[in-house]
């Protein structure tokens, strides 16, 4: 881990434990504290222990499985092999960029008319898998099937996953989720369409008669229903610059991916394979539940020795968005972003003078402050911190997106809170 990636996780720490002393501090119900204690064990989980993704990745030669490593990273990760097999024992391969570390158990291809360049370290591939996966835990497996063959020569693959769904259920007692992948899809008839988003009536239904064939031979070993994804991971690079690129449905892929994840393994994909749709989804799920979590709190309501509780989880959200986003976040970052929301922040960055400044920005918030307005300011400070941090908007925009945000969200509550007492029985 890089000295900046240790700062920023320094800085979590650091944030979380003024936020447990603030908690042993305030007079907040025992059940609401309680809710907040979990919050921040589950973001403790996502973000501090947050390791790489384990994926294995099953499929014959040529089904593409170094070119989806590749399109996931943006990057030249993988070496393709282009003419002899590459993939050699089944062993776990650390393929890693400034944003992170994926985990690739690349089993060897099968069908394969020569041997791959590496040597076998036991008598057969599938022992070598085997071994790889006592050693670790797969979270998910990739089953790769290339688009023109998905029909055919596919029943050795099948085997091949059934005995690795076998061997992670006997050492690991999981149930591990099994995930389809028509790779290549840019080769299916007409050729000719040859650009994402393929949208031609002939090409769309070979993609889906594609997955349909997939899916019904992997519902055989999954005993139920197998998400389908249908991909192209072509694209080409000269020097750092994509120059061709014909990548579609891996936000698809990596999202649904991410969804399977543990808490822990979900963080570095989302930072490494820089899809913004995913990040923004994950970083408004943390802003759901922090909001929510603020909400309650503020629902008693709190007086104002007690709101650092609050602003601590604010400023815990805001550094957790940002490092979704790949920012190498540190106090200067986290400054400029407060200032922007017209918070003058002293150059000592001491958390607690910060939540006092904080609440100042509360449009209404007096001596104590209100669950809607707690949650509300919560929810717009997630979305100013993903346009900042995610979709890279100018800091002069920030301030006006969480005003609208915030004016938006109070109003939606107030509403759900007045609909709340009118559904109420009349005595």
């Amino acid at each position: 881990m890089s000295e900046h990636a240790k700062d920023n996780y320094r800085q979590i720490q650091d944030l979380l434990k003024f936020i447990d002393e603030g908690l042993d501090k305030a007079k907040i119900p025992p059940k609401a504290k309680g809710l907040i204690v979990e919050e921040l064990d589950e973001l403790r989980k996502f973000v501090l222990d947050a390791r790489p993704a384990r994926i294995a990745i099953v499929g014959r030669r040529g089904a593409g499985k170094s070119s989806l490593i590749n399109a996931i990273f943006g990057e030249m990760r993988a070496e393709v092999g282009d003419v002899k097999a590459r993939t050699g024992a089944g062993k776990w391969h650390a393929y890693s960029s400034e944003a992170g570390t994926l985990e690739i158990l690349d089993t060897r291809g099968l069908g394969e008319a020569d041997q791959p360049e590496e040597a076998f370290m036991e008598r057969t591939a599938m022992e070598e898998v085997q071994a790889s996966i006592q050693e670790k835990c797969p979270d998910a497996i990739l089953f790769l099937s290339k688009a023109k063959e998905v029909s055919s020569r596919i029943d050795e693959d099948i085997r091949q996953l059934r005995e690795l769904k076998q061997s992670v259920m006997q050492h690991h007692d999981y149930h591990i989720p099994v995930i389809g992948v028509v790779t290549q899809v840019d080769e299916l008839s007409p050729k000719s369409v040859d650009k994402p988003p393929f949208d031609h009536e002939a090409k769309q239904k070979n993609i889906a008669d594609a997955e349909a064939v997939l899916a019904e031979k992997l519902t055989e070993v999954a005993e139920n229903p197998v998400k389908i994804i249908p991909v192209s991971a072509y694209f080409e690079m000269e020097g750092d610059q994509i120059v061709y690129d014909t990548r579609w449905n891996i936000d698809t892929l990596v999202d649904y991916l991410i969804e399977q994840l543990p808490n822990d393994a979900q963080m570095i994909l989302a930072k490494l394979a820089k899809v913004k749709s995913v990040q923004k989804k994950l970083a408004r799920k943390v802003g759901r539940n922090i909001s929510g979590i603020t909400g309650l709190i503020g629902a008693n309501p709190i007086p104002m020795a007690d709101l650092p509780v609050i602003t601590g989880l604010q400023m815990a959200m805001i550094s957790t968005i940002g490092l979704l986003g790949g920012k190498r976040l540190n106090k200067k970052d986290l400054k400029e972003f407060l200032s922007a929301l017209g918070l003058n922040v002293a150059a000592g960055f001491a958390f607690r003078q910060v939540a006092r400044q904080l609440v100042r920005i509360f449009p209404g918030a007096g001596s104590v402050i209100s669950g809607v307005i707690a949650s509300s300011g919560t929810y717009a400070l997630s979305e100013a911190a993903i346009a900042y941090f995610i979709d890279k908007k100018s800091l002069s925009s920030v301030r006006e997106i969480y005003h609208h945000k915030f004016e938006q969200k109070r109003k939606q509550e107030e509403e759900r809170v007045e609909d709340e007492k009118n559904d109420e029985p009349q005595v």
